[in-house]
C-alpha cells in the first residue's frame, strides 16, 4: 500500500463512529482493511507525521507503546522509514503500557526484551527517553514505583499517542474485566483467559506469571490520541462487543467509547462480527452479491430455525431482506438456488468422480487420476484437518503426496524429548551425543532457547510420528515431504521473517510434483501464526509459478485447523465422513503421540484435538442437517482458493 493510498484512506480516517446509516450501532470510530498490513502502514504513517510536525516544532513526541503481535508491523514500518527516509526518533519519549510481574527484563519473554527487539534496537531513540515497567521492583517500593510512573508521564507532557491492542477479555494493557474507569499504573492479576493466550510463548501456562504491572484506564484516556490494533478471527467478538455494546468493566475497553479521539484500526476477519459487516442487510440496502445471498439466507434459516425450503416470504421482508426478495421474486426462487448451491457442495469424490457430470460438481472428473499436494503447516494438520478426505484421495487411487511445511519440535516438550533420548541412550552403547541431550534437558533453565541437537531429536520425533500415520491411511514414504522452511526454525515461539529461501523451497516441491489439487491449512486463527505464515508461504509460491502451464490446471483448495471452521455460506466441497472414516482419522491423529494428552498450544481450547476435530466435523454436518439436507455423521469442509 503506497502513500498515495494512503492518502485516499485519510479523508474516511477521522469520520465519527455512527455517522452513516450502516454504522449507526457503532459508539468507537474504526476502519476494517483487507489485511493487517494495510491496517499496520497507515498506523506508522501517522505515527510517522506525528514524530515530524513535532520535531518541526522542535517539541518533543510522547508514544505510549504496546506490545504482543499485533503491533509487529507497526513497528517494522517505522525502522523502515527511519533506515530509508531518514526519519529519527531523536525527539521521541516511549512508554510502555505493561510488563509481566514477576519478570528480569533479560528474560526473553519480558517486555523489554520484546521493545528492543521489534524497534528500540533499529532507531536512534535515546536510551533515557525509553520507559518500560520494571518487572523486578521490590513488593515493598511497587506502589511508589507506579506513582513515579504515572509522575513521569506527566512531565513528559502526558502521551500525545497510545498504541493499544486488545485481548479476548476485552483488556487495554493488562486493565482486566473489573477495573475502574479512574485506574492508574498499579500491579494486576491476569485473567486466566489472558494467561491462556499467553502459553504458547511461555511453552505452557504453568509458565506464565500471574501478575503484571499496568498502566491503567485513567492513563490511556489521558492521551491525546488512541488507535487500537485488531488482527484475526479470535478477536472479533470482543472487538463487536467493545464497538456495539454498552460501557462496562467487564470489557475494559468499552471506556474508549468515552474517548473523543479514537479510532480501532481492524483487518476483515477481527471486524467480520460488526452488524455491518456480519448482517448489513439489517443496517442499510447493501448489494446482493451471490456471497451475501448465501450469508443472509443461511443466517436467515439459523434465526428461524427452519430449513432453507421453508422459508417464507414473510421470514425474509421481516428480517430487512425485502430488497433481496424484490430483486429475487419470491421466497419459493431464492431457497431453491440457495438449496441446490449447497447440496452441490457435497461429494465423496474430492479429487473429481471419474465417468461422471461434473457441471455441479466442486472438482473436475478428469483427469481421473490426479497428483495430489497436502500442505500442512505442522506434521499433524494434515490428519487433524482433513484426515478423512485425505483417506478418501488414498482409496480412489490418486497420486498423493503431503509436504509438512515446519518441522514442528518447537510443540514437543522437554519430557517427551528426554524419554525418547533415554531410550537412545540405551541403544547406543557409544552415547556421547545422547548423554549431551540428556545432560542439556535435565539441566535446561526456564525460557532458554534448545540447542541444535535438541531442536533435531524434537523435529525427528515429530517426523517419524508424522510416517506413521501416513502408513495407517495407506501412503508410500516416498510421497511424505519434509520442508523444514527456515523461517520457523528459531527455537523459539517467535518466529523468523518469511524469506525468498522459503518461498524457493516451497515452489521447487510444486515445481517437481506438478499436482493438479493442492490442499492448504486456511486456518488463520491458530494462537501461534505458523499456519498464516504458511500461508502466505504458498500464496507467494503460487504467484511465481502461476504462469507456468501446469498450473492451469492447478486446484487449491483450503482447509482449516483446530480453531475455526468455514462457515457454511462459505465452503464449497464438503467431504462426508462414515462413522468407520471417523474412526480411522481419530486413529491417524493418535499417531502423533507427543501432541496428546499434553496439547502445547491449545488455544482457548482445553480438548485435546482429536475431540475438537471430531466435534467440529460432527457439527458440520450437523448444519447440513438442520437446513434441510442430508444426515451425514461428520463433513469436513473446503474453500476454493482462485488465484487467476
Amino acid at each position: 500500500m503506497k502513500t498515495e493510498k494512503i492518502n485516499k484512506r485519510k479523508g474516511i480516517y477521522y469520520q465519527a463512529a455512527g455517522q452513516f446509516e450502516e454504522t449507526r450501532f457503532e459508539k468507537i470510530h474504526n476502519i476494517v482493511f483487507k489485511n493487517s498490513n494495510e491496517g499496520s502502514l497507515l498506523v506508522a504513517y501517522e505515527i510517522a507525521n506525528l514524530i515530524r510536525e513535532k520535531q518541526s516544532r522542535n517539541e518533543n513526541c510522547v508514544l505510549g507503546l504496546a506490545t504482543g503481535s499485533s503491533p509487529i508491523k507497526v513497528y517494522e514500518e517505522l525502522i523502515s522509514m527511519h533506515k530509508e527516509e531518514g526519519l529519527s526518533f531523536s525527539n521521541v519519549i516511549t512508554f510502555n503500557l505493561d510488563e509481566y510481574f514477576p519478570m528480569d527484563k533479560n528474560n526473553i519473554q519480558s517486555y523489554h526484551s520484546f521493545m528492543h527487539e521489534y524497534l528500540f534496537n533499529h532507531i536512534d531513540i535515546l536510551p533515557e527517553n525509553i520507559h518500560i515497567p520494571n518487572g523486578k521492583v521490590a513488593n515493598e517500593e511497587l506502589n511508589q514505583y507506579c506513582i513515579d510512573y504515572e509522575l513521569k508521564i506527566k512531565e513528559a507532557g502526558g502521551l500525545d499517542f497510545q498504541l493499544l491492542g486488545i485481548g479476548r477479555t476485552g483488556h487495554v494493557g493488562f486493565n482486566e474485566p473489573g477495573s475502574h474507569y479512574n485506574s492508574c499504573t498499579r500491579v494486576i492479576t491476569l485473567d486466566h483467559i489472558t494467561r491462556v493466550d499467553a502459553a504458547p510463548s511461555f511453552l505452557g501456562i504453568e509458565n506464565v506469571p500471574r501478575k503484571a504491572v499496568t498502566m491503567g484506564i485513567a492513563t490511556v484516556r489521558n492521551a491525546k490520541r488512541v488507535v487500537l490494533l485488531g488482527w484475526g478471527q479470535h478477536k472479533a467478538k470482543v472487538i463487536k462487543e467493545t464497538i456495539e455494546g454498552e460501557i462496562s468493566s467487564e470489557v475494559p475497553a468499552t471506556y474508549l467509547q468515552n474517548h473523543q479521539n479514537t479510532t480501532f484500526i481492524l483487518d476483515k476477519e477481527a471486524g467480520s462480527e460488526l452488524t455491518r459487516n456480519k448482517t448489513p442487510w439489517l443496517v442499510g440496502s447493501p448489494e446482493w452479491t451471490e456471497e451475501l445471498k448465501n450469508k443472509a439466507i443461511v443466517w436467515l434459516c439459523q434465526l428461524t430455525q427452519k430449513t432453507i425450503l421453508s422459508l417464507t416470504d414473510k421470514d425474509y421482508n421481516d428480517n430487512g431482506m425485502s430488497g433481496l426478495l424484490a430483486q429475487e421474486g419470491s421466497a419459493y426462487d431464492l431457497n431453491i438456488k440457495m438449496f441446490n448451491k449447497l447440496q452441490h457442495t457435497i461429494t465423496g469424490w474430492p479429487g473429481g468422480k471419474p465417468n461422471a457430470d461434473d457441471t455441479n460438481r466442486p472438482e473436475r472428473a478428469n483427469p481421473a487420476k490426479k497428483r495430489v499436494l497436502i500442505f500442512s503447516p505442522h506434521p499433524d494438520d494434515d490428519v487433524i484437518s482433513m484426515g478423512g478426505t485425505f483417506d478418501r484421495l488414498v482409496e480412489q487411487g490418486h497420486e498423493v503426496h503431503v509436504a509438512y511445511q515446519t518441522s514442528g519440535n518447537i510443540a514437543v516438550s522437554d519430557e517427551e524429548a528426554l524419554k525418547f533420548t533415554e531410550i537412545a541412550h540405551y541403544l547406543n552403547s557409544a552415547g556421547e551425543q545422547t548423554q549431551k541431550i540428556i545432560d542439556v534437558l535435565t539441566n535446561k533453565k526456564e525460557n532458554t532457547v534448545d540447542i541444535q541437537e535438541v531442536r533435531q531429536l524434537k523435529g525427528f520425533i515429530r517426523r517419524s510420528e508424522s510416517y506413521g500415520a501416513t502408513r495407517y491411511v495407506g501412503l508410500d514414504d516416498k510421497n511424505v515431504h519434509f520442508l523444514d522452511l527456515p523461517f520457523y526454525e528459531t527455537g523459539k515461539v517467535k518466529k523468523a521473517k518469511l524469506s525468498d529461501k522459503d518461498i524457493a523451497i516451497m515452489c521447487d516441491k510444486i515445481n517437481e510434483i506438478q499436482p493438479h489439487q493442492i490442499y492448504a491449512a486456511g486456518d488463520l486463527a491458530d494462537p501461534h501464526g505458523t499456519h498464516k505464515v504458511c500461508l502466505d508461504a504458498l500464496f507467494d509460491a503460487i504467484e511465481k509459478l502461476k504462469d507456468k502451464p501446469y498450473m492451469n490446471e492447478c486446484w487449491v483448495w483450503l482447509y482449516r485447523g483446530a480453531w475455526h471452521e468455514w462457515g457454511i455460506d462459505e465452503i464449497e466441497m464438503a467431504v462426508p465422513m462414515s462413522p468407520d472414516q471417523v474412526l480411522k482419522k481419530r486413529h491417524a491423529i493418535f499417531y502423533h503421540q507427543s501432541q496428546k494428552d499434553g496439547v502445547m498450544f491449545q488455544g482457548e481450547d482445553s480438548r485435546e484435538f482429536w475431540m475438537r476435530a471430531e466435534e467440529r466435523n460432527r457439527d458440520t454436518a450437523k448444519k447440513y442437517n438442520t437446513l434441510g439436507l442430508a444426515d451425514y455423521a461428520a463433513l469436513e469442509a473446503f474453500v476454493r482458493y482462485y488465484f487467476k
